[in-house]
């Protein structure tokens, strides 16, 4: 039974029930009374009930913000092991299925385009990623030669969350296909991921000494892979990366250290440092030169820029990140080039998100170019 699918919702209100009514017109009233035992006995229903009465609200909290992807991702307790591709000779992009969907009340390739479930095998890091890729109706229908011209937009998640958020919470290939239709952007090819490819740990998109090599798996087997099978450009220029949240720190960082993959990224609510807390643990070794490298502001200050293109949202008002976000801008310089999407108020959430996205994807897009 799927962690965020209806079924289990109502099976986790149906046991609340229960455990109430059991509660109120059974249990209680024989625990009733003075006394040690009666007393602990209490304090033990009111545990049970608050966890059976908070289980369908976590349910739901989790159906709409896509913590969790499955019953696995919760009781996962390695850390550090990467999930270790098999025969490296083999397709380094594996179709798993197609997944249906709707656009405008047609489920037909020729009008919406395909979303293809894959695995994307990591032939230097090592590392699996599960995603999902949207072929516009455009590019099913284009020849090789022009398939090879298409730009190409890496679309990353928060942590923690999964990749279906992506289609089912900010509708990535809808927008896309609005915004052609509209003729504000040209057809691009999305690939749809969350950057926790080593769950459950919250890697921030690092290689980790003596751990999982995600920036590698990102900067370098992710694009060659994709590229590879669908028949893309290699062109950096027509690859642009960006993500909200966790995810927008990693499009940021992939675009000032991996320039010759991708040369444009929008950070939504981007931190601009790699978290340190329980879900990262240590992620640099100790080693304090290897963290500062990865704080985007330092780089920015401290090294030379490449030339790309950078866009950042935030809100004056409900994020803390705004301060950090102005002197982001302040610190990009020639040949960089910054953008930003600015609100008066807004949050750390997916209405604010929702609000970003339209605008920055067709930005994104705008800025890839292949010759």
């Amino acid at each position: 039974m799927a962690i965020n699918g209806l079924p289990a919702l109502i099976c986790a209100l149906i046991l609340a029930g229960a455990v109430f009514t059991a509660v109120v017109w059974w249990a209680w009233p024989r625990l009733a009374g003075p006394g040690a035992r009666p007393v602990f006995g209490r304090i033990g229903l009111q545990l049970v009930l608050a966890l059976a009465m908070g289980l369908p609200l976590l349910l739901a909290v989790n159906g709409g913000y896509g913590f969790y992807s499955s019953w696995h991702d919760i009781l996962a307790l390695s850390r550090d092991e990467p999930v270790v591709s098999g025969d490296p000779g083999a397709d380094a992009v594996r179709v798993q299925g197609t997944h249906s969907w709707r656009y405008l009340g047609s489920d037909d390739p020729a009008v919406i385009g395909r979303i293809e479930a894959v695995t994307v095998r990591g032939a230097r890091s090592g590392l699996n990623g599960q995603a999902y890729v949207h072929l516009p109706p455009e590019f099913l229908r284009a020849s090789a030669e022009q398939r090879a011209r298409f730009p190409v937009v890496l679309a990353l998640s928060g942590y923690p969350s999964t990749t279906r958020v992506l289609i089912d919470l900010f509708h990535y290939p809808r927008l896309a296909l609005d915004a052609v239709r509209s003729g504000a952007m040209r057809p691009a090819v999305l690939v749809m991921m969350t950057p926790t490819v080593a769950p459950p740990r919250d890697t921030e998109c690092v290689d980790v000494p003596g751990g999982p090599q995600v920036e590698t798996f990102f900067a370098r087997d992710l694009p060659a892979a994709v590229a590879g099978h669908y028949g893309l450009t290699r062109d950096p220029r027509g690859w642009g990366v960006m993500g909200n949240s966790v995810g927008g720190y990693c499009a940021l960082k992939l675009a000032l250290r991996a320039p010759e993959s991708y040369r444009a990224a929008a950070g939504l609510s981007a931190s601009y440092a790699a978290a340190r807390d329980e879900e990262t643990g240590e992620l640099f070794g100790g080693d304090p030169v290897r963290r500062r490298e990865s704080d985007l502001l330092w780089r920015l200050r401290a090294l030379p820029q490449p030339p790309v293109s950078l866009l950042v949202a935030s809100s004056r008002k409900g994020e803390k990140q705004y301060p950090q976000t102005l002197e982001f801008i302040a610190a990009v310089r020639p040949p960089a080039r910054v953008s930003s999407i600015v609100l008066d108020s807004g949050g750390h959430n997916y209405e604010t998100w929702g609000r970003e996205l339209p605008p920055a994807l067709e930005w994104l897009v705008g800025r890839l170019r292949v010759e």
